[in-house]
């Protein structure tokens, strides 16, 4: 997968958050997008995944040199972010079970295996809203990895996690297939040491 991002810019109202943005994702790449609160870290993000317009410019995307239909890009991705929530209602078992009716699992796992791969095992009959705010962040993030799309869009991705679930998002992180495209918005180095690539929304006001 390819993404094409061409002066892109986006304002509200008359203040443009950012503008001027050229970049090309590829396979493999793993881009930290950083800046400070209100850079439109998480703005850029819904871009890239295409529930956000952008005000001027264009985002393309392809897959082997055939161009994507925008609204087709949802099936090939994952975001995860503070402000998308989980169903509160249903029990885990019961949410692995209805997420992965519409992302296939990777190759290799099951749904039985991750409670155990996310550190929720124990809870498979716990309903979500029962969750401390680090299981439920393990949840989330534990979906995305285990999600086999070719791109993929985490927002703080550490948010709420002590240092022990900071250890296994960090290997979690390791583990993702080798062609995946990540991209990490974030403040906070150590949600991206791991990327090859960076950029400075400052640069783009």
């Amino acid at each position: 997968m390819r993404i094409f991002l061409e002066e892109v810019g986006k304002k509200y109202n008359r203040d443009w958050i950012f503008k001027g943005i050229n970049l090309e994702l590829s396979q493999g790449q793993r881009l930290a997008v950083t800046g400070p609160n209100g850079s439109g870290k998480s703005t850029l993000i819904q871009i890239i995944a295409g529930n956000l317009l952008c005000t001027k410019g264009k985002v393309a995307y392809e897959i082997d040199g055939i161009r994507i239909d925008p609204a087709e890009v949802y099936s090939l991705l994952f975001i995860v972010a503070p402000y998308l929530e989980l169903p509160d209602d249903l029990e885990l078992t019961e949410f692995l079970k209805f997420h992965f009716q519409f992302k296939k699992i990777r190759s290799g796992c099951s749904i039985a295996d991750l409670p155990e791969l996310f550190q929720l095992k124990g809870n498979e009959r716990k309903r979500i809203r029962h969750f401390s705010t680090g299981m439920k962040q393990r949840l989330k993030l534990g979906s995305a990895f285990y999600s086999d799309v070719p791109l993929m869009l985490l927002d703080e991705p550490a948010t709420n996690l002590d240092s022990k679930g900071m250890d296994w998002y960090l290997r979690m992180v390791e583990s993702l297939p080798s062609e995946q495209i990540l991209v990490v918005c974030s403040n906070r180095s150590e949600e991206y040491v791991f990327c090859n690539s960076h950029l400075d929304l400052l640069k783009f006001k």
